[in-house]
């Protein structure tokens, strides 16, 4: 074959081979402007509401009792009877427990019989002193014994006394150290009880609050140990000082609780509602953004996410308020609005009520 022949065949290769180079050029076009698409970012809006908020100061304490002793031997002996048992309710005075008491019972004997028989010379001595017949003297030395052994014969009769050991304050034994045939000695245990009315929470708060904290507010208390029960009780006193090295002043929390569903030892979380402000607008707190510490949110303009700054006042039960920054109308971003850019499209996926925000949704 010559070469004029297989030109055209070579021709036509060519041409051949050019349409298929220029095929992938085509689809990374189409690919690269399917990259160019803007997609919308999906969010839920809501509105602003209006409501009364309330500020609040939240801490934790041990519930205490508010007054609680133990009941100590004043004389050592044999404890001989036990009348009371842990749980049972006293009365300030109240016997709880006798000592054996046999050898103070006869040094009263003796003692009160040593003292009839002085009185008994004393009486005549005073005959005697006013007839003239006993000097000054020796009317004195009596007078002086006999003084002497009124305050042996009363000391004998307070240990004969002592060996009932009784309750110095009302409320409930909450233990017994003693056993009946135990033998104790001055100054040791043989009871605590404890007094729980009513009981107290101390609690510990910053200065910065002290001048948010007054006698009288009232206090929530929760406590796990009761399923999360509220007990209602309020603030009675305020430390008039503040702890340097603490940087803290203590407030007492008086509760009164007639169930004695409350137990000391039980840790109770706090609620102190110091101020109320009514009719204010409030969002949820999740849908606050904050950045060197500067507030702000995403609010809804033409299917565009704007950040916006905002002032905030009181923040409770997952709302806080707004002080600056919204309106009752604008569409706030309440959830998707973490790694939201500004200006970024958006698509709507909740229902609003009268929202003027394209949902992004196909039309027929």
């Amino acid at each position: 074959m010559s070469l004029k022949q297989l030109f055209p065949t070579v021709l036509a290769w060519a041409v051949l081979l050019g349409a298929c180079g220029q095929a992938p050029e085509e689809a990374t076009t189409t690919e690269a402007g399917e990259q160019e698409e803007v997609v919308a970012v999906p969010v839920e809006v809501g509105r602003p509401t209006r409501g009364d908020i309330v500020a609040v100061y939240s801490g934790t304490a041990p519930i205490e009792a508010y007054a609680e002793a133990d009941v100590i031997a004043k004389v050592s002996g044999e404890v001989r009877e036990i009348l009371v048992e842990e749980g049972d309710e006293v009365e300030q005075g109240q016997i709880l427990a006798r000592l054996d008491d046999d050898r103070l019972q006869l040094e009263l004997n003796q003692s009160e019989a040593n003292l009839r028989k002085l009185q008994r010379d004393f009486e005549r001595n005073v005959d005697l002193k006013e007839k003239g017949l006993i000097s000054s003297g020796d009317f004195d030395k009596i007078r002086y014994e006999m003084e002497a052994l009124e305050a042996s014969y009363n000391l004998a009769r307070l240990e004969l006394d002592y060996t009932q050991i009784r309750a110095p304050i009302d409320g409930i034994v909450s233990n017994r150290y003693i056993r009946v045939g135990n033998s104790i000695d001055v100054s040791q245990p043989a009871f605590r009880v404890t007094s729980f009315d009513p009981l107290v929470a101390y609690l510990h708060v910053p200065e910065r609050e002290y001048r948010n904290i007054r006698p009288g507010q009232p206090v929530g208390i929760d406590i796990d140990a009761l399923a999360n029960q509220r007990v209602i009780a309020d603030v009675t006193r305020v430390s008039p000082i503040v702890d340097p090295e603490t940087g803290t002043f203590k407030i007492t929390i008086e509760i009164e609780d007639d169930a004695r569903r409350i137990k000391p030892g039980m840790f109770g979380r706090i609620s102190i509602v110091y101020d109320q402000h009514n009719n204010v607008l409030q969002i949820p707190r999740s849908s606050i953004l904050e950045e060197a510490g500067q507030m702000s949110v995403f609010v809804i303009e033409d299917d565009k996410a704007v950040r916006r700054t905002v002032r905030i006042g009181y923040s409770n039960s997952g709302m806080v308020e707004i002080v600056e920054g919204l309106t009752d109308t604008d569409l706030v971003v309440t959830v998707g609005q973490v790694g939201l850019k500004d200006d970024a499209t958006v698509t709507v996926i909740n229902a609003v009520e009268d929202a003027q925000v394209s949902d992004n949704a196909p039309t027929d």
